[in-house]
């Protein structure tokens, strides 16, 4: 692993560390572009959805068509990710954005067949893995080391904050306004970020060792050793994963709140308790009084936190006492900022691109798996809160032992920030 120059591990100022982020116009430019991309992708999903349920009145084909949102990022954040360190990461942005409102405009269009629709939906959603890659290793160029987890931690709230919106008021919306002006909508905003970035953020060149050239199998091979190497890296790297037991509640959502009598609203506030609790957290664990090396201290017992309250489903609760453990789960599942943050300063700047697409991907399988799991188990148990709780209780005990993993490697190694800021 390769060493951080001195100029690259210490903050501008000392008064930048006390700036509002948003004061800055390079992140406020990032900012501004993903806030309205998130609203725009929550409106998308469930315009989708009620478009496919209209044509089809299928569950399965409704389900199928929200799956594509996601499971495509598996592919393009192994293969494509790696652009986002071969190319210029504002062109790479840009040029995703500009692909995505092209793809999503062309499903906005009425009539647009099934089969067309799932193919398009796809290639949309293989254009995320680069963006998102590209977003998360130039921020660290834009807000410096000592700023970069305060950034992480804003777009988190950002995100959480438009999931929240998403699912209070999108279904009101695109009833509103139909499914496919909402497509539109979100082809707009694909448009204006591109516009956004490509004004307001500085052209910078390739960094470090990375070409164009480099072919894509290397970079993969190169990332997993690079991971692999490090104790730090792949102790991170389990500490996102472990996501995949956290996630299972918001897949029995529907049929957990059946089973503890709850009606469809409360279907709602179970999917929106998570999201909730992760928003309250990363505003407790970003006050002044918490340093960076604490919070680091605390991503193996916050871990642990994050799965130990789905244990307490044994017990059968209603959906308010549900309600309740999810939030606790969401404030402890705040440490993914730290996790994530550290990871990517950690991790040599001209490899960043294809590491976090690596990781990233890893989490969305872990997710995915996850969540299939729990459908079947559930299937055969015959008890959605049994199955939770299964999965809490396992997810804790590997937490134990990410934990102590991490503790065990956080010291060790060289580079490329120093772990004690």
């Amino acid at each position: 692993m390769t060493e951080r120059k001195p100029d690259e591990i210490s903050p501008d100022s000392e008064d930048c560390k006390r700036d509002n982020l948003i004061r800055l116009g390079e992140f406020r430019t990032l900012w501004t572009a993903y806030a309205q991309s998130v609203l725009g992708d929550q409106l998308a999903r469930v315009a989708l959805s009620l478009l496919v349920f209209e044509r089809t009145e299928s569950a399965g084909w409704t389900a199928a068509t929200y799956a594509l949102t996601t499971l495509p990022a598996l592919l393009s954040g192994v293969l494509l990710s790696g652009l986002a360190d071969r190319f210029p990461r504002r062109t790479v942005m840009v040029g995703c954005d500009l692909v995505r409102a092209v793809i999503v405009g062309l499903m906005a269009l009425p009539g647009t067949p099934l089969p067309l629709l799932a193919g398009l939906l796809v290639l949309a959603q293989l254009a995320e893995a680069p963006f998102g890659a590209a977003q998360g290793a130039l921020l660290p160029s834009v807000l410096g080391a000592h700023r970069y987890e305060r950034g992480q931690r804003v777009m988190l709230i950002t995100h959480q904050a438009g999931q929240l919106v998403g699912f209070a008021g999108g279904g009101v919306l695109v009833v509103w306004l139909g499914s496919h002006v909402s497509l539109g909508l979100n082809a707009a905003t694909f448009l204006l970020s591109a516009a956004l970035i490509r004004f307001g953020v500085k052209a910078r060149p390739v960094e470090g060792a990375a070409t164009g050239q480099k072919r894509v199998h290397l970079q993969v091979r190169s990332a997993v050793a690079l991971i692999w190497a490090d104790p730090r890296l792949r102790s991170l790297v389990a500490l996102g994963w472990l996501a995949g037991f956290i996630v299972l509640p918001e897949g029995l959502a529907a049929p957990f709140a059946e089973e503890a009598g709850g009606g469809g609203a409360s279907v709602g506030l179970l999917l929106a308790a998570h999201p909730a609790g992760m928003v309250v957290g990363a505003a407790v664990l970003g006050r002044t009084g918490v340093g960076d090396d604490r919070r680091r201290r605390l991503l193996g017992p916050l871990a642990i936190g994050a799965n130990l309250p789905l244990v307490f489903y044994w017990a059968g609760p209603g959906v308010g006492a549900a309600v309740l453990l999810l939030m606790l789960s969401g404030v402890c599942s705040a440490y993914q900022i730290t996790a994530g943050a550290t990871f990517v300063l950690l991790t040599p700047v001209d490899q960043r691109g294809q590491a976090l697409g690596l990781a990233r991907s890893g989490l969305i399988a872990m997710q995915g798996i996850g969540v299939a799991s729990g459908g079947v188990i559930t299937e055969l148990s015959g008890s959605s809160a049994a199955t939770i709780a299964g999965a809490g209780l396992l997810g804790t005990l590997c937490a134990v032992l990410v934990a102590v993993g991490w503790a065990r490697a956080r010291d060790t190694g060289t580079g490329t920030i120093p772990l004690r800021a």
